[in-house]
């Protein structure tokens, strides 16, 4: 143990000496502001060593439970163990938070670890590979860069864990690769996560939230408000209230804004430019090559059936959704794949319950959006399709 808070230690210290560092590698890589980097990255690393250094202890001690009357004489416990060698692949969205702390919960348990971060975010991953020399021995934490030649190969090595963050496709691979070698893994995906807004809402207020959930990262969350769910009756008001939401955060040439990131690569950019379909835009739309810039983009959708709302967006288009009654939203919901998270805006109790009963989805918020993830008291992952 004494070994493991000496390595939690060590990721602290550096992350505290070297954070302007890492700050401006995220912002080579995406665009995100000092704030934005501190508040979703390196702030919630630093907040998960905090708490495991406090537990540490107490999670790995062995823990008591209690002995059949036939084996009287005897005593029964449960001792936590490490896997071993475990493999954490991570995403480019987040590139240092979804990369360290996993990290820091792998080093707590008693593994090694091999990192592999992603080659979409060169300049974090070399941020990454510094710290993780400059701390450890390399038969203790050692990175891997590269792409996909990299990933296949790491691939098919035998691990004790693998730990994925990133794709239903590419999780759907790492899972196949893991199945041959019957490795345990864990998958943390993704999928179209709604948000709810019914007629009692607080419009204004839940305008905010979903524009800044959704918004952050220029879109590029995982558990992003893929789409807005809103009743008829409060629609047109609700719509009003998103556009000045965006006027507020980003100002009117969101292009311009320091706080506004920026699509990861040109074949990112492609996707998301070919979702748009400028006869359903409510606002935004304006798109630029070559800065990567796509505008803060409400659109209309009519139907589960179109385009944009059979895949994950991952980027900054909102479609918004009118209903007319919950069971509707209710049975459409369940007849998807489960989403990764799920935000209800309501001050209807009877109502939020009734959602959270009857549709499963990984994690959620009531009046909030992405809230669930701060908490390092809270488990985070997803259910069926979303991990």
């Amino acid at each position: 143990l004494s070994h493991r808070i000496e390595a939690l230690k060590k990721i602290q210290s550096y992350i505290l000496t070297h954070e302007a560092e890492i700050g401006k590698a995220i912002r080579k890589d995406l665009e995100k502001s000092d704030f934005e980097s501190y508040m979703c990255e390196t702030g919630l690393v630093l907040s998960e060593i905090t708490y495991m250094l406090k537990h540490i202890r107490s999670f790995a001690k062995e823990k008591n439970v209690l002995t059949p009357l036939v084996q009287f004489h005897s005593r029964s416990f449960k001792k936590p163990s490490p896997y071993g060698v475990a493999l954490i692949m991570s995403p480019w969205n987040y590139p240092f938070l979804l990369t360290i702390d996993p990290l820091i919960d792998a080093l707590a348990a008693g593994n090694t670890v091999v990192l592999k971060p992603s080659a979409y975010s060169p300049y974090t991953s070399a941020v990454i590979q510094s710290m993780i020399e400059e701390c450890f021995d390399t038969r203790y934490v050692a990175v891997i860069t590269g792409g996909r030649a990299e990933n296949t190969c790491l691939l098919n090595e035998h691990f004790d864990y693998i730990f994925f963050t990133g794709s239903s496709k590419k999780g759907a691979l790492v899972a196949e690769a893991a199945g041959k070698n019957l490795v345990p893994y864990t998958l943390e995906l993704g999928g179209k996560s709604p948000a709810i807004v019914d007629k009692t809402a607080n419009l204004e207020f839940a305008a905010k939230k979903i524009a800044w959930g959704k918004f952050v990262n220029a879109g590029q969350t995982c558990i992003a408000p893929d789409f807005v769910y809103v009743e008829a009756d409060v629609r047109a008001e609700f719509v009003e209230e998103l556009k000045k939401a965006i006027k507020g955060f980003f100002g009117p040439m969101p292009q311009e804004s320091k706080d506004y990131g920026r699509i990861v690569n040109e074949e990112a950019f492609n996707r998301l430019v070919d979702l748009i379909e400028h006869d359903k835009v409510i606002t935004g739309g304006h798109s630029d090559e070559c800065g990567l810039y796509i505008e803060p983009t409400i659109v209309n959708a009519d139907s589960f059936d179109e385009k944009i709302m059979q895949d994950e967006i991952f980027g900054p288009i909102l479609p918004v959704l009118t209903y007319y009654n919950i069971e509707e939203v209710i049975l459409n919901l369940r007849k998807r794949p489960k989403p990764l998270a799920l935000y209800i805006f309501s001050e209807n109790k009877k109502l939020e319950w009734r959602i959270i009963r009857e549709v499963s989805f990984g994690g959620g918020a009531v009046n909030e959006v992405l809230a669930h993830t701060v908490s390092p008291y809270m488990p985070f992952g997803g259910v069926g399709m979303s991990g």
